[in-house]
């Protein structure tokens, strides 16, 4: 495991709060009181659609747990939760049958 120099660490969080800080102020604080054109609310209803597999998809393709080797497990969990997230279209039934399918399989093949 390789170290980081301190100042290059401490550069890096600075840089990180200062860049989250400049995003929030930029809807909070310049375009916060006026109404957003329909055009952006409508591509803004989509970010929570491509956040979660954003973050799941790394998740199933290369997993840490298998030490980057795809497995059956998570990519049947996978399938099973986007088909039945489909079919239902509920987010919270579909990330529980999700895991409860990686779960299970987890635990019959090992």
């Amino acid at each position: 495991m390789t170290q980081i120099d301190a100042t290059t660490m401490w550069i890096v969080i600075i840089g990180l709060a200062i860049g989250s800080f400049a995003l929030r102020f930029t809807f909070i604080g310049l375009v916060g009181d006026r109404p957003m054109p329909p055009w952006l609310l409508r591509h803004l209803r989509y970010t929570a659609v491509a956040i979660i597999p954003a973050l799941i998809a790394p998740l199933v393709m290369w997993p840490t747990a298998t030490e980057g080797q795809p497995d059956v497990s998570r990519m049947t969990a996978a399938a099973v939760a986007l088909s039945v997230g489909v079919i239902s279209k509920n987010v919270l039934v579909a990330i529980f049958t999700g895991a409860a399918t990686l779960y299970g399989l987890l635990y019959l093949l090992g």
